[in-house]
Order: structure tokens, then C-alpha cells, then sequence
């Protein structure tokens, strides 16, 4: 029995969310603020009924509806009740055991496996009107507040539901009818579990370990050693370890014979003094002082864990943040396992969904590895007893860490991404095959290629798409050039900083280095709708005087102005019906393609100074030939040095003569560059790029 998909309706920027879930593992990543917390709570909230809901917790959208419906001058027609909703599809077979969930099922159909329990904490319509006429009174009695008692203020409508929002929301459970033919849910036919008297914690079990860890480097902590005591008695009642507690106990009462003998000689004096102030009767006041050590108290304050080094046992602090981290989550998943598997009297329940919320906090990325990597090996077991049961656990981890996600499995991957300001979806990684069908080769490198290079793009708002190492070591000190030249303009004309948008290097820009396979990303961009800027070069072709296999002309590189066409395969994907002559000249903004949820920019070597070059190295030898030609003699990345005295040699030779190394030659640049990158310029079509993509 497992849970299959989880909806979540006006909580948060969970507006209308639904996101399938895994039989095991279900990795949840996505950018700040796009309801991975949001998600824990409200299952929390629903599940463990540990806190409350508040005003606040409602969808934005939401509370504006609600808030213009109880202020209109005309009341609504009557609704069906609105609110916070969570539904859990569960899916069964035949192999499990019924007996918990049989007074939820629905449906007896032998095909319809599924059971959709709701929780709903609504307004209905009757308690509506009552809001409304409550709310009246309220706002009508601040503002004579306001006029008598010279009030600042009258109290806004939001404060008083705030206040008073239990008075009108309301808490419901419900096992809902699921139209197998039709894939839907019949909310009109229900059973309400709170009526018949139905536990949920029979039937769904829900722990989490918080982000908000207590982990600390404070010498005085002790984390690990605190959490000792409570995974003993987790551990007490079990009968895997009943043996070793019975041996526990046993060691402890000829602990107290003996400690009960010392105690006699240590407390003589204060016993005899006891005995000497007298009673009203003959020995009244006669007392012993025994030992009565408890199992439970013992550990409380009294075990430590260390670690041992160089032949050394250091106490726990004395460790990093990362290590006392892993090693806590470890503690604490032991610690919620056994309470997962309750005592030798009562059955586990039927669902054991577990979250950890982001593992890597305090870790390093290698340490991150090992966690994904183990994880799962230490979750498999799931609810295993001795008494025969084994029930599995689904467990969630939410991450912002691109090294958990890189040594994840991709089917795994559930992607949250903001719709709007106010709401967010989940999409799972494994749809991505199906955008795929056409060619599952492109599918297959995208995935290794991210799982393995670049898997912190999913938690970036823009991509940078590149061809190779000259442009990864450039690109960053090109941003950085252009923040600086901008700010400076607008220290110049002393413009307000509401108005600028944000430096290149302060925005979260992911930069991939793809080499001639942009176009395979299309679908992926489309998929994280984020905007992204592609650049890549013209790669002129055209015929300089060489013969094919046939006696044909040969198509080659050459410089652009004899070229006929590109051979950039990017540029062939993107602006394939646009000709030669116009592909030469096409301005930014006709290099801007909708695709899908996202935009994408493509730029290329563009005629600056007259001169159009068909390379990267080539454009920066144009621009900044003086810069080059002044350093020849220190650039490790070039050869032939003297040719760049040769005024009749043209940038594209220089460059095809003279560049031995291309990622010698970037960092050449680098290495010669003063203070703030001001004695060489950025090619136009990477500088426009730059520009378009640091707008929002």
C-alpha cells in the first residue's frame, strides 16, 4: 500500500498543486520559495494536528477572494465549502492487508485499487454568512472606537479573521469516492472519518527531521549524546533489542547492591544527625540512602558520545558542523523508525511517509554524495519487526543541493517551479522521456550529462548556454565587467537603484557548457521555464577553392564575408529559415524565440568596426588586437607572436595562426587584465547577450 499522488489546494503557494510521488524515494528539489516546506506542513498540520492554521497560511489568491466576498455590498450565491484541502491517493493490491483501510473503501470494484483520503479545513456557507454579519458589527464597533477613543487605528478585516478564523474554518477528514472510468473524484460521496470514529494514524504515519536541526558548535552541546537517551527508549519495548536491555537492567541492580554498600559509610554522619534530631515515635526518623539507578534517567545526561582520533576519544563537538550533522540524521532516522515501528502490542500503520528536509545543511558536497548514496540503502528495510511484519516507508527529501541531485536517480526528481508570484507545480524529471520520444539518444545524454556536469541549473532563474572552457573561464569576468561599466554609468547620471535591475553576478545564472548540442536543451529549458541566453558562433562555411570526393566545391570554414551559410547547428535549430544575409544582421530581439514556458536569446558574432568575425577568438583579436599585440610575449595561449606586428593580417588568421591553446588564451586575458577589466572590450554579441539576460 503506498501513496501515488498528493494534491494540496490554497495553502501557501500551494494553490493547486498536485505532485506524484515515488514508491520509495522522492527527491523534491526546486529554487527557494517554491513550497517544499510548504508541503511538509501542511502534511503536518493535516496529519499530526500539531499546530494549528493561521490567517497566513492561506494561498494570496485565496485570501483576496475571501476577502472580497465578505466585503461586497452583495452577498455570493452559495458555495461548496472553500478552504485549505489535502488529498492522498493510496494505491493497494492484493497482497496487502485490508483490515485498516476496509471501513474507508468506497468502491468494491476489483479494478478500482485506489482510496483518495481528503482533509479540509473550510468555511462552508452558512458559517460564511455568519462571518459576514460578525465581521460587521466588529468593523463597525472599531470605527466608533476610532471616533471616541481617539484610536490610530481601526482593525483591518485580516486581523480579525486572524483572530478569529476557528470560529469559521473548520477541520474535516474524508475518505472520497475515485472514479476509476473516469480518473476523478466524486467529493459529493464521502465517509467522515471523524463520525465513524476512524484513526488515521492506522492508516497513515507521518515524521520528519526539520531543516532547523539541533545541530550547533557550541562546546557545551551535546546533540548526539542527548539523542542516545531517546533512541533507548524507542528501543526498550523491541524485541530486537530486548536481550541487551534485560542486560541493561540486570547490570544496573548489582550496581545499586554495591553502590547501596558505599552510600552507608558516605552518608554516616548525616544519617546519625537524622536519627539524633528525633521523632515522635522510636525510629521515625531512622532513614538509609540506597541506590536506585534507573535505566531511563541513567542515559539522560550520563552517556557520551565521542570520536576517536589518533588513539584519542574527542567529545562530540569537537567534530565539524557536517560530520555532527550526518551523524545526527542518522541518530534521529533511528530514532522515527522505531516510533514508525510502535511497541510489540500495536501494528504499524499501513503508510510510513517520511521527509527529511534539506540533508546538506552544514555539509560539504562529497559528504552530500555519501548521504544520497546511503540513504536509500538505510531506508530499504523500512518498518521490519520481529514479530514478521515488514512494511515499507516512503520517504521525501527536499534539497536545494546539486550534488544530492546529481548522484540521484532521474526518475526520482519530482521539479517544484513557481507558475506565478502566488502559486507553484510540480513536474516529475521522468516526464521528460516522453518530450523526448522522437530521439531517446538526445534523452540519454541530457540526463547522464546532467546528472553528472550540471545539476545545480535546476535550482537557477537563468542559463547560460556555452560551447566550451574559453567561454566557462570567460563568461563570469564578463558579467562582472559589465556590472562594473554599468554601475558606473550609473553613478554618473545618479540614477535610483529601484530602477536598475539586478547585477549579472548577483543573479542566480547557471552556466552550461553544452558544445554544438544546444538544441537538445530546448525541451529541457522549456521544461524549468527559465530564460536563457544561448551564444555560440556563426561558423561561416563556403567555398575557398577545395574539391570533394565527386569533384564538387568543398563547403569549409572561411572567413564570413565569402561565406554562403553556418554550419552551427544551434543556430540551424533556431533561425533555420532565415537566410544567410539576414542571419548576418538580424538585430537581439529577432534572435528571441518563445519556447514554451520559456524565452530563449541566441547570439553570435554580429559586423563591429566594419569587420565580421566568424569566432570568438577572432572577434577579441579584432577588437583588442593593441591589448594582445602589447602582452604577446607573456600570453602562454599563442604561437607565431610575431604575425601580430603584420597590419595586413586579418583577426581570422591571426586567430587560426596564432591561438595554440584555446583555454591558454582566456586565461591569458585574465591574467593581463587590470583592476577592473578595462584594457580590452567585450565582443558586441556577447555584451548584448549579456544585457538581454539581466533584465527581468
Amino acid at each position: 500500500m503506498k501513496i501515488i499522488k498528493i494534491e494540496v489546494e490554497n495553502f501557501r503557494l500551494l494553490k493547486d498543486f498536485s505532485m506524484d510521488v515515488e514508491k520509495e524515494l522522492s527527491l523534491v528539489i526546486g529554487k527557494n520559495n517554491t513550497g517544499k516546506t510548504s508541503l511538509l506542513s501542511v502534511l503536518d498540520k493535516f496529519l499530526n494536528e500539531k499546530s494549528k492554521f493561521s490567517y497566513d497560511d492561506f494561498n494570496i489568491d485565496f485570501k483576496n477572494q475571501l476577502e472580497s466576498i465578505i466585503e461586497s455590498d452583495n452577498i455570493v450565491e452559495e458555495f461548496e465549502p472553500k478552504g485549505i484541502k489535502l488529498k492522498l491517493f493510496i494505491e493497494y493490491d492484493e497482497h496487502d492487508d485490508l483490515s485498516n483501510v476496509s471501513r474507508v473503501l468506497m468502491d468494491l470494484d476489483l479494478d478500482n485499487n485506489t482510496i483518495v483520503l481528503g482533509f479540509e479545513f473550510t468555511l462552508n456557507y452558512d458559517d460564511f454568512l455568519l462571518l459576514r454579519e460578525e465581521y460587521s458589527s466588529f468593523a463597525a464597533n472599531e470605527m466608533a472606537k476610532v471616533e471616541t477613543r481617539k484610536k490610530v487605528r481601526a482593525k483591518e478585516l485580516k486581523e480579525y479573521l486572524n483572530e478569529k478564523l476557528g470560529s469559521y474554518f473548520h477541520t474535516h477528514k474524508k475518505s472520497f469516492e475515485y472514479d476509476i472510468d473516469n480518473k476523478n473524484i466524486v467529493e459529493t460521496n464521502y465517509i467522515d472519518l471523524v463520525k465513524e470514529g476512524i484513526k488515521i494514524k492506522d492508516i497513515i504515519e507521518f515524521k520528519y527531521i526539520s531543516a532547523r536541526r539541533d545541530v550547533t558548535n557550541k562546546e557545551k552541546e551535546s546533540t548526539l549524546s542527548k539523542q542516545t537517551s531517546s533512541l533507548y527508549n524507542k528501543q526498550e519495548d523491541n524485541d530486537e533489542k530486548n536481550e541487551a536491555t534485560e542486560d541493561f537492567k540486570d547490570q544496573l541492580s548489582d550496581t545499586d547492591n554495591k553502590l547501596s554498600e558505599i552510600y552507608k559509610n558516605l552518608f554516616t554522619d548525616v544519617i546519625k544527625k537524622v536519627q539524633d534530631f528525633g521523632g515522635i515515635k522510636l525510629n521515625d526518623t531512622d532513614i538509609s540512602i540506597i541506590s536506585t539507578l534507573r535505566h531511563r534517567e541513567l542515559l539522560e545526561g550520563n552517556t557520551t558520545v565521542v570520536y576517536d582520533h589518533s588513539d584519542h576519544k574527542l567529545p562530540e563537538n569537537y567534530n565539524g558542523l557536517g560530520y555532527m550533522n550526518l551523524i545526527s540524521m542518522i541518530f534521529e532516522i533511528e530514532i522515527l523508525v522505531q516510533d514508525f515501528k510502535r511497541d510489540r502490542e500495536t501494528k504499524p500503520a499501513d503508510i510510513n511517509l517520511f521527509i527529511i528536509e534539506e540533508p546538506e545543511a552544514h555539509t560539504h558536497p562529497q559528504m552530500q554524495y555519501i548521504f544520497i548514496k546511503n540513504i536509500k540503502k538505510l531506508l530499504e528495510k523500512g518498518i521490519k519487526r520481529e514479530d514478521g511484519i515488514n512494511i515499507p516507508l516512503q520517504y521525501l527529501i527536499t534539497t536545494h543541493s546539486s550534488h544530492i541531485v546529481a548522484d540521484s536517480d532521474f526518475d526520482d526528481i519530482k521539479y517544484l517551479k513557481a507558475e506565478n508570484r502566488n502559486s507553484v507545480i510540480a513536474k516529475n524529471l521522468s516526464d521528460l522521456r516522453t518530450e523526448y520520444e522522437g530521439d531517446l539518444k538526445q534523452y540519454q545524454f541530457l540526463k547522464q550529462y546532467l546528472t553528472i556536469n550540471r545539476a545545480e541549473v535546476f535550482f537557477a532563474d537563468k542559463a547560460v548556454l556555452i560551447e566550451g572552457d574559453t567561454e566557462r573561464i570567460l563568461i563570469p569576468t564578463f558579467m562582472r565587467k559589465v556590472d562594473l561599466e554599468l554601475e558606473a554609468k550609473q553613478e554618473e547620471a545618479k540614477q535610483e537603484e529601484d530602477n536598475i535591475a539586478l547585477p549579472l553576478l548577483s543573479q542566480n545564472i547557471s552556466i552550461i557548457e553544452v558544445g554544438a548540442y544546444s538544441q537538445i536543451f530546448e525541451k529541457f529549458i522549456d521544461f524549468l521555464g527559465i530564460k536563457c541566453l544561448i551564444l555560440t558562433d556563426i561558423d561561416s562555411i563556403g567555398d575557398i577553392g577545395n574539391k570533394d570526393k565527386i569533384g564538387d566545391p568543398k563547403l569549409e570554414a572561411c572567413p564570413v564575408n565569402i561565406g554562403i551559410k553556418t554550419s552551427n547547428s544551434a543556430i540551424n535549430h533556431f533561425l533555420g529559415g532565415v537566410t544567410w544575409d539576414d542571419l548576418k544582421t538580424l538585430k537581439v530581439e529577432d534572435r528571441t524565440i518563445p519556447v514554451g514556458s520559456s524565452i530563449v536569446c541566441i547570439c553570435y558574432q554580429q559586423e563591429e568596426k566594419t569587420y565580421h568575425a566568424r569566432s570568438f577568438e577572432d572577434a577579441f583579436i579584432h577588437l583588442n588586437r593593441a591589448f594582445v599585440k602589447e602582452n604577446k610575449d607573456t600570453f602562454k595561449g599563442i604561437k607565431n607572436s610575431s604575425d601580430f606586428d603584420d597590419e595586413t593580417k586579418s583577426p581570422y588568421d591571426l586567430a587560426a595562426d596564432c591561438v595554440k591553446r584555446k583555454t591558454h588564451f582566456a586565461l591569458d586575458i585574465l591574467f593581463h587584465s587590470d583592476e577592473r577589466f578595462s584594457n580590452w572590450n567585450i565582443p558586441a554579441y556577447i555584451k548584448e547577450g549579456l544585457l538581454w539576460l539581466k533584465e527581468e
